[in-house]
């Protein structure tokens, strides 16, 4: 697939020349002192991976970024960090013991819209990829992978979510609240999936310009462009049967062979 890369090394027993003192990882029932969020006082990562060697890796390379990382070695164990502390991101494995990465995608997103989740996993399969962007991850990132390349992912992520954005905007008589996480067209309240919400925002953001397929897998799903998947035409259709209903003006239309607009003209 186009986002496998090429392997990078670590230490098989996490050792390295890095001796300075970082925070002890938590069994899975002790919890974390609360981090800070993104006051300046640091960015909190948490990595999920039950591959201890790597774990450690990871958590020694993002310290070395200036960030600072936070090991979950169980899905359980995540689940309880996420709920109880607060963090920048989430590096997160599919194959986990005690629950799944999936299934952490689907319990996380209702309570934790904004979270950026970047996905690091073995399974290359272009099913599993869909899935968990689905579940709500903002990036995948297939093992073996280039160091370099999940730096700058994570590096894209934090940017993309720390960037201010205007709480409410609208078109027409549809009104997007991002600070709250709602939609209103009218008086009549349009739930989104988390999904739907980003590429939502993305459209009101570029109201009245057209925006390629191209441009929403890269600035919504965070990856490149694969023309053997019809995602964003599914999503797109998802979004339009809930904005535009049978007797509306239709905000949101397809300008053929190139994308979409948003649009209240």
């Amino acid at each position: 697939m186009a986002l496998k890369s090429s392997s990078t090394e670590f230490p098989e027993d996490g050792s390295g020349s890095d001796s300075s003192p970082r925070a002890p990882v938590p069994d899975s029932g002790e919890a974390l002192p609360a981090p800070v969020s993104r006051d300046g006082s640091g960015l909190h990562i948490l990595i999920v991976e039950d591959d201890v060697a790597l774990g450690k890796f990871l958590t020694r390379e993002l310290k070395r970024e200036n960030l600072i990382a936070h090991l979950s070695n169980d899905g359980e164990g995540a689940c309880t960090e996420i709920q109880k502390n607060i963090y920048s991101l989430v590096v997160l494995d599919l194959n986990l013991p005690r629950m799944d990465g999936m299934a952490i995608l689907r319990q996380m997103r209702p309570t934790h819209p904004r979270l950026p989740i970047l996905v690091l996993t073995a399974r290359n399969r272009t099913e599993d990829l869909v899935l968990a962007l689905e579940q709500g991850a903002d990036d995948y990132l297939i093992k073996p992978f280039s160091l370099k390349e999940l730096l700058a992912r994570i590096h894209s992520l934090l940017r993309r979510n720390s960037t201010p954005e205007v709480s409410s905007a609208n078109i027409g008589n549809l009104t997007i609240n991002r600070e709250e996480h709602w939609v209103m067209r009218g008086q009549r309240r349009i739930e989104l999936t988390p999904r739907e919400f980003d590429i939502l925002a993305y459209l009101m953001n570029h109201a009245g310009k057209t925006v390629s397929r191209v441009t929403l897998m890269r600035e919504v799903w965070n990856i490149p462009f694969d023309p053997s998947t019809n995602i964003v035409d599914v999503y797109m259709k998802y979004l339009r049967d809930k904005v535009d209903l049978e007797g509306e003006d239709k905000l949101i239309r397809t300008v053929r062979g190139v994308g979409y607009v948003l649009s209240a003209a």
